[in-house]
């Protein structure tokens, strides 16, 4: 059996080089080491997840337990690990947080210094050697031998990326078919990259695109089977109870078995979108969907068709499945489209989206498959000004009116070559008090560590950026900086692997050259 220590060599030498070549070739070695076994549980730990999922773990308990003397020597397993993990997660009821407590420090009592380390970033979510998702899909399909296309293709489909890992080490790429796309099983959604403006748009995706109407809505992805319906969010929770509207539209449609991507929108009574913030109070925690019902309705309307009937159409053309859109739902549900080649007729179509209050197109590729969780190419977003999903990396307090709050941001993109942050600017403007106020407490909860001036925390915060261009800047790693930045809203319906990166900020920046 193999050692955690073996493990966490790997994780170290991955995160000493920003090459993604080496850091592909450390994973696969690594994985080629393993047993059959434990491909699974390694390949999650690689990539900063628990079997498990989050538990009830604070940071709290976290810091106290490598207070435990550390093992002179390395004894501990990979199998030992888990187990001991899923025993701590499996501890409920009175005095469970006191039991978790020692069952930790009687695991950290057997592990080595670096070894504790590990868990520690492990539990806590801060293991970021650099072994994305990306990068971990490159090393599965080197270490297996297998095309990385087939492995990609897997993993938009899997709970996981180890029960892609082992399917390609055992039992080779035609297993990796079994991964298919499934009725109440949401996956992650296909995202955007971004484009200036129509004209360049229909150059990027070599002719005629489908253009449609981009909603300032919560992205939404149905399922349903007969009578049962379920909505998810884009960070696949279910949130079918707090939209019955939508869950009755989905009920109505004629197909018996439907997967549909789209986006819900309330309107006020002018027939004109809520903020986007408003729209997000109805997926609020503590709801009186009744009342909200009568006092802030909302719709959904859908752009894409994953599934009719018994046919998985992923892999299709996206001509097939507007066409199986089309067949399913109404128009009134369906976002507005127009399909062309003419730059003046897409930039009617995109000034009538600013008129009726929508924030601009996505421009879409005819002949491109659904690439589930990736921000591909074929997807291309136009909006009036620059905007980025950028994620919070640390605060400075604030002054005068504003002493005693977390207000300057520090403002940061993956890069995926190197699967670190990089700073790009810092801003405290578009700050209301309200956000002043719960954006301190949010932060303080994510603090790694502190100096006189600044708070530093944990990048699980992802915030929406407008800004008027980006400069050359020797100040920041990246060599860019944001201008004139301001902070538009919060995003708490994305992760910060769903932020955009440096690939899409230095796309910009291209751009505005």
């Amino acid at each position: 059996m193999t050692l955690l220590a073996e493990l966490v060599a790997t994780s170290q030498r991955v995160g000493a080089t920003s090459a993604r070549l080496s850091k592909v070739r450390e994973l696969a070695n690594g994985l080629r080491a393993l047993e059959p076994d434990e491909i699974e549980t390694a390949v999650q730990y690689l990539s900063g997840e628990l079997p498990q999922g989050r538990f009830g773990v604070s940071y709290a308990m976290l810091q106290a337990a490598p207070q435990v003397p550390s093992a002179s020597a390395p004894t501990l397993q990979i199998a030992e690990t888990d187990r001991r993990l899923a025993e701590i997660a499996q501890l409920r009821g009175a005095g469970s947080a006191a039991r978790r407590a020692a069952a930790l420090s009687e695991l950290f009592a057997l592990a080595t210094e670096s070894e504790q380390q590990f868990l520690v970033r492990l539990l806590v979510g801060e293991l970021r050697q650099g072994a994305l998702a990306g990068v971990m899909v490159d090393a599965i399909a080197a270490a297996a031998d297998v095309p990385v296309a087939r492995v990609r293709r897997a993993a938009m489909y899997a709970q996981n990326l180890g029960a892609v890992a082992r399917t390609a080490m055992l039992e080779g790429a035609d297993a990796l078919a079994r991964f298919q796309l499934e009725l109440f099983s949401p996956v992650a959604p296909m995202l955007a990259q971004t484009a200036a403006d129509v004209t360049e748009a229909l150059t990027e995706l070599h002719g005629s695109a489908a253009f449609e109407w981009k909603l300032d809505g919560a992205r939404i992805q149905v399922h349903k089977s007969q009578d049962v319906v379920r909505i998810y969010t884009r960070t696949l929770n279910e949130v079918t109870g707090a939209v019955p509207e939508i869950v009755e539209a989905a009920r109505a449609l004629s197909a018996r078995e439907l997967i549909l991507d789209g986006e819900a929108i309330a309107f006020d009574t002018a027939g004109r979108p809520h903020p986007f913030q408003i729209t997000m109070r109805r997926f609020g925690r503590r709801l009186d969907v009744d009342s909200m019902r009568e006092t802030l309705p909302i719709r959904g309307y859908f752009f894409d068709c994953l599934r009719l009937e018994s046919e998985s159409l992923v892999d299709r053309p996206a001509r097939e499945r507007f066409a199986a859109l089309a067949e399913a739902v109404p128009e009134a549900l369906r976002v507005p489209q127009l399909v062309t080649d003419s730059a003046p007729e897409a930039q009617a179509f995109y000034e009538a989206a600013l008129a009726a209050g929508h924030e601009g197109l996505m421009a879409k590729s005819l002949d491109a498959p659904y690439e589930a969780g990736n921000r591909g190419a074929s997807w291309l977003k136009i909006k009036k000004a620059h905007t980025l999903d950028l994620v919070v990396l640390a605060a400075e307090w604030g002054h005068g009116r504003r002493s005693g709050k977390l207000s300057n941001l520090h403002l940061g993109a993956l890069d995926p070559a190197t699967g670190e942050y990089v700073m790009l600017g810092k801003t405290f403007k578009g700050l209301t008090d309200a956000m002043l106020a719960w954006q301190t407490k949010a932060l303080l909860a994510r603090e790694t560590h502190r100096d006189r001036y600044t708070v530093y925390v944990r990048p699980e915060l992802v915030v929406e950026i407008a800004f008027s261009d980006l400069q050359v800047s020797p100040r920041y790693p990246g060599g860019l900086a944001l201008r004139l930045a301001r902070v538009k809203r919060y995003r708490d319906d994305k992760r910060p692997e769903e932020a955009d990166t440096m690939d899409a900020v230095r796309r910009i920046a291209s751009n505005s050259g």
